[in-house]
């Protein structure tokens, strides 16, 4: 619980007081409009079912509840809704990109007829486009919710031919899925090699310990080359460890856009998030999404997860292969039921065989909370020849409550020596970071602390607190929107996406209290804030822990919400009145 010490008195309210503040402040700067005394139009009405826990008939009390057992996690029952959901008429993109005739004719399900979907298509959000004003040209064309900044009366789309040109042949986004790769994969006719090769090597080495009489083939045929006799050790692999502060975040909201504006506030080194390894081999659009590099990000790696020696294997020999990172990481810390259940840590370490870059894993210190077993881990990690070790200071029972075994972690980086081992958990301020790297870590890894307050890693850097205004960290979300605008789409799918994303983010964003407004500093990642209020309308608005008002920020940065809109957000906070 958070102590109402830790916050100035005269900041202090109820939650009565706060909403009623909000919300008369809200209507008030609409102007009195017809609409103005109406609910936001947000997300689901109430929240959805909790999932139950299996408990003993001894562990409940007499009305058949859990008896002193609190529901956490993520809201597994939250509704879910398609893209499309929002786009009642589509333009075909045909019309969106060069006003050529449509292939398909007829049967064609999307719209040709341009003045009839401009009359019918929602308002523009703003007079200018991002993606215009920066590329030169939008590829929403007039889709785009910001098309009159490049449209002509005649609906003709404009470019900025010097833009153009300077982008002509620049890469900003690497690590996309092609077509030609994409087919491959479904018809499985993508060659793995090296996978191949190990994995027959592997089943011979079995064999051999089964039958030791028997004698293993000898490989007589073409010329004696250096691969033969040498092999790459791990030492000679790229290396990029050294005292530096990563960003490794939750699905749903460690996504490119966020990453570029930690990377602005100083983050070292990104990873994208988890990906499952079965999908990739798959060809799935959405998980290669989760590979894509933006050009800032100068040290960048992959997540991926799976349980089998010959998946595993496949998978890191296609990334090795098709995209441009600087290290695979192999998430065996993650306590989702899903993940938890798949993961065989032994059998993850095959495709070290087939990398040309560093692998690296990341632990939890064990299952249950009073039985650690990182440290008979890590041993046996360092044999294997992993690059570095990240560990996060809780079991998988205890998810991100209490705090992080900082102790167990310094026992673990001497043990795991020379290898390096990065921290992680309740970093969210230069003074945590400063105990942290007391404590003999090569670096430290930050996930709930950067979604909290991005510019965490600022004042990392230049060892002090950081009063940010609220007006700042509204310029933290117009970057944050202009990012997403150009990753997802500037058209309405793509507005809807970035909002969707934007309130997953400001889900763990309202944790954050000013420093101003602190009794003491720092605050703790685990205490969860009060009702209080802000120095200003805008500052009590970003503290609210209500999904409407999430949904209020979003609309001052990405227009109204549409009226079937509907969210509610993955990972469970006090997001209800």
């Amino acid at each position: 619980m958070f102590s109402s010490s830790s916050c100035i008195c005269r900041f202090l309210s109820t939650k009565e007081k706060f909403h009623g503040f909000v919300d008369s402040e809200w209507q008030g700067s609409k102007g009195g409009d017809n609409d103005a005394d109406e609910e936001p139009k947000t997300m689901c009405a109430e929240e959805p079912e909790p999932k139950k826990l299996k408990l003993d008939s001894e562990e409940r009390n007499s009305s058949g509840k859990p008896d002193g057992k609190r529901l956490r996690g993520q809201n597994k029952s939250r509704p879910h809704t398609k893209p499309t959901t929002y786009d009642e008429k589509r333009l075909c993109l045909s019309v969106i990109q060069s006003n050529r005739e449509c292939p398909f004719g007829d049967k064609c399900h999307f719209h040709h007829n341009v003045a009839d979907y401009m009359s019918s298509k929602p308002a523009d959000i703003g007079e200018s486009c991002y993606l215009y004003e920066t590329y030169g040209k939008c590829t929403y064309g007039l889709s785009c919710r910001f098309a009159k900044a490049h449209t002509t009366p005649d609906f003709k789309t404009t470019e900025k031919a010097d833009l153009v040109k300077a982008y002509e042949g620049r890469i900003v986004v690497k690590n996309s899925l092609s077509k030609d790769l994409q087919n491959r994969l479904r018809k499985r006719s993508v060659p793995f090699e090296k996978s191949a090769e190990y994995l027959k090597t592997l089943a011979n080495s079995k064999d051999k310990r089964e039958h030791p009489d028997k004698q293993p083939p000898i490989k007589t045929v073409g010329a004696l080359t250096d691969a033969d006799v040498i092999k790459l050790r791990s030492c000679e692999k790229k290396q990029v460890w050294t005292s530096l502060n990563a960003l490794s975040l939750f699905p749903q909201c460690g996504n490119l856009p966020f990453r570029r504006v930690c990377k602005r506030f100083g983050a070292d080194i990104t990873c994208g998030e988890m990906a499952m390894c079965t999908n990739l081999l798959q060809g799935q659009q959405s998980e290669w999404a989760l590979l894509k590099r933006h050009e800032s990000e100068d040290i960048f790696g992959v997540q991926v997860e799976g349980c089998f020696p010959d998946t595993m294997t496949r998978c890191a020999e296609l990334i090795n292969n098709n995209t441009d990172v600087d290290f695979v990481d192999i998430n065996s810390g993650c306590p989702i039921d899903l993940v938890y259940k798949k993961v065989n840590l032994s059998n993850q370490f095959f495709s070290l065989k087939v990398l040309d870059v560093p692998l690296t894993v990341k632990i939890r210190t064990g299952v249950q909370e009073k039985s650690n077993i990182a440290h008979k881990l890590i041993p046996e990690m360092k044999n294997w020849g992993v690059s570095m070790i990240t560990l996060h200071g809780r079991s998988r029972e205890q998810r991100y409550t209490k705090l992080a075994d900082w102790d167990y972690i310094t026992t673990c980086a001497k043990l795991a020596s020379p290898v390096p081992l990065f921290g992680n958990g309740d970093i969210l301020s230069y003074e945590d970071a400063m105990k942290a790297r007391e404590t003999g870590v090569s670096g430290i890894m930050i996930a709930r602390g950067a979604l909290i307050k991005p510019w965490i890693f600022t004042e990392i850097k230049e060892s002090r607190h950081w009063d940010i205004s609220s007006t700042e960290r509204l310029d933290l979300l117009k970057d944050f929107t202009n990012f997403g605008l150009e990753h997802w789409g500037s058209d309405t799918r793509g507005v809807e996406k970035t909002r969707t994303f934007m309130l997953e983010w400001l889900s763990f964003m309202c944790r954050y209290i000013p420093v101003g407004l602190l009794e003491r500093v720092p605050q703790k990642i685990n205490e969860r804030p009060p009702y209080y209020m802000g120095r200003n309308y805008l500052e009590s608005l970003m503290a609210s822990q209500n999904v409407g008002d999430w949904v209020r920020i979003s609309e001052m940065l990405l227009g109204p919400v549409p009226k079937n809109f509907n969210f509610l957000p993955k990972h469970k906070a006090n997001a209800y009145k």
